[in-house]
């Protein structure tokens, strides 16, 4: 059966739109993209992402714009009225759009292993772990979802990758014994990748910087710096600066208290010898 796709979040079409709103003002104020950039401080690029609704427009530039474009508050509202990270599963849609294009990904996860590097069936039983639970045509969409984003991996020219991983996921029996040592396999080989670094931090480590829970840093081609994260209530698209330079810092540190990479090919090794 093939799987369906998945429906576009409301969010990323209402971002859309209103960059859709945004090009209209501009080009019937008289301005190009660069000339708009010049007069807010922001380079081309950055209005054309806005535009194409690649980047949020934030509620202080969505007023700025008003005025220079005399769009009476229009701009500003369309930003107040974007459904909130609560009510829909949205910027997951939104990053997934960023991890198809990136150059550099930087992956920490503490519970199970990062999507990129899941089998079909370990990334079923994880799905199949949820509460409340999905329905079968949920999770077989979603299954097939995230392996279709594993096709980066093999692009022509793929983004450098770096995953750090709690060892505790290494060890985790989700979807039974068979499931797990499939899944220690593929890791063994997604690690020779020559675009993946993969590290463990391990369970007898002093120090771990990433207690706060997971959360994943990407390089767009246009080089911006953006992050996104993840919790019980949800997950959140972050790209505020300040706060994803906090979590590139708390990235480096991890690296730090991880095992090396060959070390953690290592601790694979050890893990399948025991099988």
């Amino acid at each position: 059966m093939s799987a369906k796709k998945p429906p576009r979040p409301k969010n990323l079409t209402s971002m859309k739109m209103l960059g859709k709103q945004l090009g209209a003002a501009r080009r019937a104020a008289g301005y190009t993209q660069s000339a708009l950039g010049a007069l807010v401080g922001l380079d081309e690029e950055t209005i054309a992402s806005i535009e194409q609704g690649r980047r949020a427009l934030k509620p202080d530039l969505a007023r700025l714009l008003d005025e220079i474009l005399d769009t009476k508050g229009m701009l500003s509202a369309g930003v107040a009225n974007l459904p909130e990270i609560d009510q829909f599963p949205m910027w997951a849609e939104l990053y997934m759009e960023h991890e198809r294009e990136a150059i550099a990904l930087s992956w920490y996860d503490n519970a199970v292993l990062p999507g990129l590097l899941q089998t079909r069936a370990y990334a079923e039983a994880v799905l199949r772990e949820r509460v409340p639970a999905y329905d079968e045509d949920e999770i077989e969409t979603k299954t097939a979802g995230r392996l279709e984003r594993q096709e980066i991996l093999n692009r022509k020219s793929p983004p450098t990758l770096s995953f750090v991983v709690w060892e505790p996921a290494l060890h985790m029996m989700i979807g039974g014994a068979a499931t797990r040592l499939d899944q220690l396999r593929h890791l063994r080989e997604a690690a020779e990748l020559p675009c993946v670094s993969l590290q463990f931090l391990p369970l007898d480590s002093p120090s771990h910087a990433g207690m706060d829970g997971p959360f994943t840093l990407l390089e767009t081609p246009d080089h911006q710096h953006l992050a996104y994260t993840e919790s019980q209530r949800g997950s959140q698209w972050v790209s505020d600066a300040d706060e994803v330079s906090r979590l590139a810092r708390k990235y480096a540190m991890l690296r730090t208290q991880a095992l090396p990479p060959q070390d953690s090919m290592g601790l694979l090794d050890r893990l399948l010898g025991e099988q």
